[in-house]
């Protein structure tokens, strides 16, 4: 890691990380006679904290073709793995802290990094990553910019809309990965429907097989009982407490073993929770891991209680990995999961529903072999990484 030149004291300067094999790479195709060097691509976001836009960033990133493109992620604060991976991977890496809402020397330090860049594109992932590099992209000319649209944002609020609706009018491209997400932020900014482009999230298969029998053991799974699974941040727009609620609904000899992988600001009211309806013996709080891909192959069934949702990417890594899944019928969810196909649905914050829906899946392993296997298909064939990088590139190439 090494530190830039000195910049006023209010800000912090940005770290860079990379593999060596970038810079031998970078030579390599410099070389007189070889083919034109990729162009630079700058992926945005605030937070690369675990999460499924971080880590649709990260799968994106790290099969990327490094022939047409040479990628640099930026980020601003809550590093996690995924980082490393990627570091490990030789994408290189900025870490821009900001320190407060309003960062004078933050916002500096940005626009020197994407002069300094000279970035053929830049595509932001998170909304504060979109308002502050649209407001200082004008310093460094010559770079695309590319908007996004990752849930339904139920939570913004009148103002934040209105900003919403400045970037996407000063973009490039806009780009979702739902219908859902496209339809509602049309709806909400007035911004043509038809000028974002929606793209799917894609899902790379798992890496290497897993050991399923010796991770449920060490999971505590005993013989004959089922494993459900949630991954994801402990927020409230993930809705935890509601499943919380719905497995203590089960009768305790049909209750499956619930792990809940993820961390965040809910951790310790949902310890206090399972605690108040008796679930010691059903529910393990995991907090965060990096291993969530080797949990879904290792569970019977995955399930997602959100309140709003774009394209989950847990779903299609659940999905693709063979495990059932259950999802609240909010945003892109109906998108993906066809109930009684590839996966159940409940409605949204229908405790008794969930309750059900998790009871007949813990209890009928033909149910659960059948939606697995489907899913499985449905994500191989419509949702495979080579898919969204192919159509992400297009709408690059038509731009920068």
């Amino acid at each position: 890691m090494r530190a830039e030149t000195p910049v006023p004291e209010a800000a912090s300067p940005p770290q860079r990380h990379s593999a060596a094999s970038l810079a031998t790479g970078a030579r390599a195709r410099g070389r007189a006679g070889e083919e034109a060097a990729p162009k630079k691509l700058l992926i945005v976001t605030d937070e690369m904290e675990v999460g499924g836009s971080q880590r649709q960033i990260a799968h994106f990133l790290k099969n990327l073709d490094r022939a047409h493109w040479q990628p640099t992620l930026m980020y601003f604060r809550k590093r996690s793995f995924l980082v490393d991976e990627l570091i490990a991977a030789g994408v290189e890496v900025i870490e821009l802290p900001k320190r407060r809402r309003i960062d004078a020397g933050f916002a500096w330090n940005l626009a020197r990094a994407l002069r300094r860049g000279r970035y053929d594109v830049v595509h932001c992932f998170s909304f504060t990553a979109e308002l502050w590099v649209r407001a200082v992209l004008w310093s460094a000319r010559g770079s695309a910019f590319v908007a996004s649209v990752r849930g339904l944002c139920l939570d913004y609020s009148p103002w934040q809309w209105r900003l919403k609706r400045w970037i996407l009018a000063r973009a490039d491209a806009v780009v979702s990965n739902a219908r859902a997400g496209a339809q509602e932020t049309a709806r909400r900014t007035g911004f043509p429907l038809e000028r974002i482009e929606v793209i799917p999230n894609g899902i790379a298969p798992l890496a290497r097989a897993v050991d399923r029998g010796a991770l449920r053991e060490q999971l505590g799974a005993t013989p004959g009982r089922s494993l459900g699974l949630f991954v994801g941040r402990l927020v409230p727009a993930k809705n935890v407490p509601l499943l919380l609620d719905a497995l203590a609904r089960i009768e305790p000899a049909q209750r499956p073993l619930l792990l809940v992988a993820g961390g965040g600001p809910l951790e310790a009211e949902l310890h206090a929770q399972s605690a108040a309806l008796g679930l010691e013996r059903d529910l393990r709080l995991l907090g965060e891991r990096s291993d969530s891909r080797q949990l879904m192959a290792a569970a019977d069934f995955l399930v997602l209680p959100s309140r709003e949702e774009g394209m989950s990417n847990v779903l299609l890594e659940a999905m693709e990995a063979g495990c059932a899944v259950l999802a609240s019928d909010v945003g892109g969810n109906p998108e993906i999961v066809a109930d009684g196909r590839t996966g159940l649905l409940f409605r949204s914050e229908d405790a008794a529903q969930l309750a059900a829906c998790m009871q007949a899946l813990s209890t009928d392993a033909t149910l659960r072999a059948r939606l697995a296997a489907a899913a499985s298909e449905q994500v191989r064939t419509h949702y495979r990484i080579d898919a969204l990088i192919r159509r992400t590139e297009a709408v690059y190439a038509r731009i920068g």
